[in-house]
């Protein structure tokens, strides 16, 4: 027979929970939305209880961000293996799963929710572009890119933050298309910067010359001829 003995938490298991809560929460609604009321009674405990943990709203909120932070920054971890077009449209598949899972905090974050003005917060969201932006030159395989190339990488980063905002206003863009479009975008973005500059010339060769018939990137070939034709 069991009993309804509920086990006490220690200290940082309880910051965990209460950081997961106010993720779950912050993800379904507008930080600015949220109260400390709700994110108490979600996970069973008092508001003062929420205090003795966290100082207030700003600095849990802060603890939740770092958390998403990490898993964002993770979504563009992939495997160096096979062409670069098919890894870039899974690394769109994985951070749009994210846009999904924590859209009006992500939208917050983006747009400047209740940390608005935090260092600390600014700090994490250029952490994730960092590593984004790390992440995309190792499949690249260049380990001191030229400004041209820092440009495009750092630009295409900034592509997919705002397609994703403006996605999540309305989705009326399916989203699978979008996924497809950032990578052609990225494509894109290479090919205009490698017109100018033969270093990046060399560098979209080499990509290209590794990318199959029915890669992502030769379709943006196919349907760049099938409309000036």
């Amino acid at each position: 027979m069991t009993t309804g003995v509920r086990r006490r938490m220690g200290v940082e298991e309880r910051r965990q929970q209460l950081i997961g809560v106010a993720l779950e929460l912050f993800s379904q609604r507008s930080p600015d939305d949220v109260s400390i009321d709700e994110i108490a009674a979600a996970a069973g405990i008092s508001r003062p209880l929420v205090y003795h943990y966290f100082p207030g709203k700003l600095s849990l909120y802060e603890a939740a961000l770092k958390r998403a932070a990490q898993d964002l920054a993770g979504r563009f971890e992939e495997p160096q293996e096979g062409p670069l077009g098919n890894r870039l449209r899974r690394v769109m598949r994985r951070f749009f799963d994210f846009v999904d899972e924590h859209g009006p905090g992500f939208s917050a974050l983006m747009r400047g929710g209740p940390a608005v003005g935090s260092s600390a917060t600014n700090a994490l969201i250029d952490s994730v572009r960092q590593a984004a932006y790390v992440q995309i030159l190792s499949h690249l395989g260049v380990e001191d890119p030229p400004a041209r190339l820092e440009l495009v990488v750092r630009s295409w980063i900034s592509l997919a933050e705002s397609t994703a905002l403006i996605w999540l206003d309305g989705r009326r863009i399916p989203r699978a298309e979008l996924e497809i479009q950032l990578v052609h975008d990225f494509a894109a973005l290479a090919a205009v910067s490698a017109a100018h500059d033969e270093e990046m010339g060399a560098l979209l060769r080499r990509i290209v010359k590794d990318e199959p018939a029915d890669g992502p990137f030769a379709e943006l070939v196919g349907r760049l001829i099938a409309l000036a034709s």
